[in-house]
């Protein structure tokens, strides 16, 4: 799998050590489903002008958010649709799609909810992730389904909720 993660934000330096984590973070989410091709994902590190634009863009809201995801694949009764034009000729990746994260907002929520920046920006990570690999939160039993896939990946990365 290929992680491509762009810091488009000032706010503060991203230590090497926590971009792996989101690297890692996201190749534990592909894992974890068995995702069938090799594939590949744009990450954009940004802060809150950036995020509140593309939300008002995009979701019309015009507030910023602290993940959002652009998946590429439709999914049916949770397989992924696969053409084979959406296999890269050159490459044989299949484009999973974009997840922006605000470095504020993951800071703010660090902070408000008492641990480390690290877990949050992998929190992030896995949330947008597993969007791209087409779970949603719309309904109740979508969330509890979600939601527990996000701890146990979590979890399984030796961050577990303080």
């Amino acid at each position: 799998m290929k992680v491509t993660i762009y810091n488009r934000q000032k706010v503060q330096k991203i230590p090497g050590e926590t971009v792996k984590l989101i690297e890692k973070a996201v190749k534990s989410c592909v894992k974890s489903e068995g995702f069938p091709y090799k594939c590949e994902v744009v990450i954009t590190l940004t802060d809150n002008d950036e995020i509140r634009e593309i939300n008002k863009e995009y979701r019309g809201i015009d507030k910023p958010t602290d993940v959002l995801s652009f998946p590429v694949l439709e999914y049916v009764n949770g397989k992924p649709e696969i053409l084979p034009s959406d296999i890269d000729p050159v490459t044989k990746r299949v484009s999973l799609g974009d997840i922006i994260i605000s470095v504020e907002k993951a800071n703010e929520q660090a902070e408000a909810f008492g641990h480390s920046t690290e877990r949050e920006f992998a929190f992030l990570a896995v949330h947008g992730m597993l969007h791209l690999l087409g779970y949603d939160h719309e309904t109740v039993d979508e969330e509890k389904v979600m939601f527990s896939k996000q701890e146990e990946i979590l979890n399984g990365l030796g961050l577990r909720r303080e």
